[in-house]
């Protein structure tokens, strides 16, 4: 579900997953960035720039992602915030958008987890982006987290 402020001129979107595993597993799959690779559409060309760290506050991760078909482009992320199994902040640093500020939170609730993600963004050009890419990005965002809710139902359905 993506919502809009009319104020700030921010999109956010908000998605709940819940998934058979332990706040452990959850994390170990999570806090790697290697893992992206498996949640994401293989149409979108998605490759990692830097090595495949532990995660930790204040690292920097580069991509290549191609998010339209012949458009491929450069992403960097910063790892701002990190509550070690509980939650974790990505913040684009540079790429395809103004903001782009993505809270992972992970909850244990009897022996099931609740994975729920907070995305912040907001479009370049303006009201301009607002009126030619609104509509479209809210589109491929909610088709790659449908994708990525299925790919993890995959991993972690299959591996119990």
């Amino acid at each position: 579900m993506i919502s809009f402020d009319n104020h700030s001129k921010v999109y956010t979107l908000n998605t709940e997953q819940v998934l058979p595993i332990t706040l452990k597993k959850s994390w170990d799959f999570f806090s790697s960035p290697k893992n992206l690779f498996k949640i994401t559409p293989e149409h979108m060309n998605f490759k990692i720039l830097t090595d495949f760290k532990k995660m930790y506050e204040g690292q920097i991760i580069k991509y290549r992602v191609s998010p339209f078909p012949f458009f491929r482009v450069g992403w960097t992320t910063k790892i701002t915030y990190v509550e070690e199994p509980f939650s974790f902040i990505d913040k684009q640093v540079s790429g395809p958008f103004n903001l782009w500020e993505h809270t992972h939170t992970f909850k244990q609730k009897n022996n099931k987890l609740l994975v729920s993600d907070i995305v912040k963004y907001k479009l370049p050009l303006g009201l301009i982006g607002r009126i030619f890419g609104g509509a479209i990005v809210k589109y491929q965002l909610n088709k790659i987290f449908k994708y990525r809710n299925k790919q993890l139902n995959k991993i972690f359905l299959t591996n119990e």
